[in-house]
């Protein structure tokens, strides 16, 4: 769908998340935006209504009005049964996993990529052209788009997307599909040069020239990419301190995964940098500071949080997959009494199973209510804001709350289902967090262009079908399973020998 030149909408509740304040909660509110930008928010009026009509008619979508818009009165504009609120920004995550979801499963991180991520990745890149025919387009297209599905699903419209393993060979495809779906995203490319299953390594030059090639890319409105390297166990100083140089001459993020596993974590401080954690090890080659975040950062010592806080490093937390993988949980609290930006996150489908970025605020609180046996901890106001306000601050993106100037982002969540009611205005934030359970988002706006509307995902701007796509990622996982059952395995990655 084309971007409407201005969208009104009008909720019942409205959640702004603004800075001028954080913990507002308005009944009867509307978002007017023009272009991709909001110009106007708040409390709705009978005045209000009229002035926007007068002033807009000519060229304004209302949401939930069917009617004929040139004639459309005031008392017509519908106020919604739903709760508005910011696009949800994602901080971290991985657009090649969604056909891994439900494979090796029970197994920690490392035994995990090499049986599910990387036999993957490898597979669709060795068989290019003969998945290429047989789905129509190439199987990394298939997959990138698909995972821009699943996040308009959820209400996602900005993410910072880990490019990584055979993936980082095809930044152009990712680019393709988050500019056809309409998204925001920061692609971190990946790559490793050391104790990684070996045809996957770099050398410095290989890994700071896919980022040049990368940048390259003409015609791209709403992608943009940074050095992305996977682990910091997996790359040395000859590489991560280039990469690092690439990130502060180019004005980008730098992105990496740390101590997200408990085994890997140990082995790193006595085999491969004795003596140093993974953040010790970060700090004393230089490449930690305000621009850097890390994935994870679940196994911590005290001075890796004074490091952390000293440098500006920022941290992304992610509940679903560091419990499913059983890598345990970060000090969240901990981190940020210590002031450490710290936004939640989904990771990627393989290891998260899905992108329910509710589910993974509510899984955080949980744990830490449950951890410190203090329920006061993480409050629903904190966590929307750390799906949204905190992670589009370390994106550096103009998103995540709703106020003039800002990116014209939002989502509708659904108070007409059995789960959301009774919804009032003393408990809408709290029933967002702990009684949605991600299925009630009807619609999504990113940009000024309606992604997802009563439900339903629409068309890709270039053309390409939501239902056609998943046909395909259902017939790309069925020949990739019949691949696995006589696939050799691979083994090398981290500590898993």
């Amino acid at each position: 769908m084309s971007r409407q030149k201005r969208i009104l909408c009008r909720s019942k509740f409205l959640i702004p998340l603004s800075e001028a304040d954080r913990a507002e909660r308005i009944q009867d509110g509307f978002v007017l935006t023009e272009d991709d930008k909001i110009i106007d928010v708040g409390s709705y009026s009978k005045e209000k209504g009229e002035a926007i009509l007068k002033k807009y008619r000519d060229n304004l979508t209302i949401i939930g009005f069917e009617g004929e818009i040139s004639s459309v009165t005031e008392s017509q504009i519908p106020c919604l049964n739903r709760v508005m609120l910011p696009g949800f920004v994602k901080a971290h995550g991985h657009d090649h996993e969604q056909p891994l979801i439900g494979i090796a499963k029970d197994v920690p991180l490392t035994e995990w990529l090499d049986k599910a991520v990387n036999p993957f990745t490898g597979y669709i890149n060795e068989y290019n052209e003969m998945l290429t025919k047989e789905l129509g387009m190439s199987p990394q297209s298939v997959t990138y788009y698909m995972a821009r599905i699943c996040d308009i699903n959820y209400g996602i419209t900005t993410s910072m997307v880990h490019h990584c393993n055979y993936s980082k060979y095809h930044a152009a495809e990712i680019a393709q599909a988050n500019e056809a779906a309409g998204t925001t995203m920061i692609v971190a490319i990946g790559g490793q040069d050391r104790f990684y299953f070996e045809a996957l390594l770099d050398t410095p030059e290989e890994a700071v020239g896919r980022l040049n090639k990368a940048s390259e890319i003409e015609g791209l409105k709403r992608t943009s990419f940074c050095p992305g390297p996977d682990q910091l166990f997996s790359n040395s100083r000859k590489v991560l301190k280039p990469l690092k140089a690439w990130a502060r001459e180019n004005n980008t993020l730098f992105h990496i995964h740390s101590s997200e596993e408990p085994k890997t974590t140990a082995w790193f401080k006595k085999e491969i940098e004795p003596g140093m954690t993974p953040v010790q090890y970060a700090d004393s080659i230089g490449i930690l500071d305000e621009n850097s975040v890390l994935a994870h950062q679940v196994n911590c010592i005290p001075e890796d949080l004074d490091i952390l806080a000293r440098t500006g490093t920022k941290i992304v937390h992610n509940p679903l997959a560091n419990t499913i993988l059983g890598s345990g949980m970060p000090p969240v609290i901990e981190m940020m009494k210590k002031g450490i930006p710290v936004a939640i996150s989904t990771d990627g489908s393989g290891s998260a199973d899905n992108q329910n970025i509710i589910a993974a605020a509510r899984a955080a609180a949980q744990y830490q209510k449950a951890f410190h046996a203090d329920a006061t901890l993480l409050k629903s106001e904190k966590l929307l804001e750390m799906i949204t306000v905190v992670p589009a601050s370390i994106l550096r993106k103009n998103q995540g709350e709703l106020a003039v100037g800002k990116q014209s982002d939002f989502v509708l969540l659904d108070l007409d289902k059995p789960n959301m009611v009774p919804t009032r205005l003393d408990n809408v934030m709290e029933n967002v967090i702990w009684a949605a359970n991600g299925s009630e988002i009807t619609t999504v706006v990113a940009s000024g262009r309606v992604l997802k509307d009563n439900y339903v995902i629409n068309d890709f701007i270039d053309g390409n079908k939501p239902e056609d796509i998943m046909a395909k990622v259902q017939k790309l996982s069925e020949l990739y399973a019949e691949h696995r059952r006589t696939a050799p395995e691979i083994s090398g990655t981290g500590a898993h020998k």
